[in-house]
């Protein structure tokens, strides 16, 4: 199971988890809570339901990068592009716009 901290503008405002049942997205109660709270995309509006799907959600896989920048990561980090989690936590903490994600790492108990 690979999970990630989703950021807007530096706050976090959900969780991504891609486990063997496809790809989970869900808002964080604080976040939802705050008065700085809105939809990380128009695909995805504020709601306390998780979102499911059995692919990567298009608004994170449009994230990844494309072309050039795509085979560096790819050839650096040695991930297969079919992979798109992968690709997403590798590449995308500091990406254009108003959206981090950052690998959730749980502490081994």
């Amino acid at each position: 199971m690979k999970q990630a901290i989703v950021y807007l503008r530096g706050i976090k405002a959900g969780i991504l988890t891609e486990d063997e049942n496809g790809y989970t997205f869900q808002y964080t109660p604080e976040f939802l809570a705050s008065n700085k709270a809105e939809a990380i995309s128009l695909t995805l509006p504020l709601t306390e339901q998780p979102y499911q799907n059995k692919v990567l959600f298009p608004f994170f896989d449009g994230l990844i990068p494309e072309g050039w920048l795509l085979n560096i990561a790819e050839k650096n980090w040695k991930i297969d592009g079919r992979d798109r989690m992968s690709l997403l936590l590798a590449c995308c903490k500091d990406c254009i716009g108003a959206v981090g994600v950052e690998p959730l790492f749980k502490e081994e108990e």
